[in-house]
């Protein structure tokens, strides 16, 4: 495909984006557990530098990791391309952070994506166009989306809109709210298709993925908005994991509310940010570095790994669910 085919086909792909009705059901995607039932992913955040600040070097570790997990897929965070997001379909910066880092075999499996407040300072519409699948098929990307794998439901959810100093005190910066404006709008009906997929939902495991923090101990912190209004939702139906991005480190929390557990992954490229401020939840696991996280999953029993830069085991942690019972945990530190 030629660059200016993918311009037109961008522009009809926009076009339906922002005729798209308000409210409606989330999209669905299936990908089939491996035949012994397992299911094995790496989970990357805040990466898209065209291999600075040790993205190369995150991604050389992530193929290793990945060949050796045999991972089924990759999941993104969010902040998928720095500093503004990408200009168009057509902006080059696509295959410099994305289709000419992670060339590993492993990583030649499908990456479902989330938009991060750094893409939506961009064309946001362009990361969400099929025509970037043409580019590269790997790249999968909507706003808020289901991935089922049999016995778990990944939910990811678009998490930027709700951050309310985007809209009211975003400065220099601007945000691409073509099909999301106006915001409480927008938030309420994500919110109910939200519960409503949840409420539907069958799976052992239901994990949720957003870009932002809900609860965090590096810079961004806490983010209000997700705890007063999504937060809710993932606790009156039994969510099992909240994972994100937005800070740049890698993180562990256990709510001090819900038997919800926090991950950050968002150390795919510039990190250590020296920054540290403890709240009143458990902080299991802290580190201000670049890195990646795995998550290995059956019916039975999840395992998460987090791993830096030289794809050392800086972490790791399992949970059990027997029965349906109350998870059993495990912890080792390295």
């Amino acid at each position: 495909m030629t660059r200016s085919d993918a311009a037109v086909l961008a522009i009809m792909a926009m076009a339906a984006v922002l005729c798209a009705p308000a409210a409606a059901e989330l999209t669905r995607l299936e990908h089939p557990a491996k035949n012994d039932g397992s299911l094995s992913l790496l989970v990357i955040g805040d990466w898209g530098r065209k291999g600075a600040y040790n993205q190369s070097r995150v991604a050389e570790q992530m193929g290793r990791v990945g060949e050796k997990l045999n991972i089924d897929f990759i999941v993104s965070t969010g902040d998928n391309f720095y500093k503004n997001g990408l200009n168009g379909v057509d902006d080059q910066q696509f295959e410099e952070s994305f289709s000419d880092i992670y060339k590993a075999q492993s990583l030649q499996k499908p990456w479902y994506l989330v938009l991060g407040n750094h893409d939506y300072r961009g064309n946001a519409l362009a990361q969400l166009s099929p025509v970037m699948r043409k580019i590269d098929s790997r790249f999968i990307c909507m706003r808020s989306f289901i991935v089922n794998s049999e016995f778990v439901d990944f939910f990811f959810i678009d998490t930027t809109p709700f951050q309310l100093k985007y809209w009211t005190h975003p400065g220099k910066d601007h945000y691409d709210w073509r099909g999301v404006a106006p915001r409480g709008k927008y938030i309420a009906n994500l919110l109910k298709d939200l519960d409503d997929a949840l409420k539907n939902s069958t799976a052992r495991w239901k994990i949720a993925i957003g870009h932002h923090t809900m609860r965090s101990v590096s810079e961004h912190g806490d983010t209000i908005e997700l705890l007063k209004l999504l937060l809710p939702v993932l606790k009156d139906n039994n969510v099992d994991f909240y994972i994100n991005g937005h800070d740049h480190c890698l993180e562990h929390i256990s709510s001090r509310d819900s038997p919800i557990q926090y991950f950050t992954s968002g150390g795919g490229s510039k990190a250590w940010r020296g920054a540290f401020q403890r709240n009143k939840d458990k902080v299991r696991f802290f580190y201000d570095g670049q890195g990646f996280m795995s998550l290995q999953l059956n019916r039975d029993q999840a395992q998460f790994n987090f791993y830096d830069v030289s794809g050392k085991i800086l972490y790791q942690w399992s949970s059990s669910k027997m029965n349906h019972l109350q998870p059993i945990t495990n912890v080792s530190e390295e």
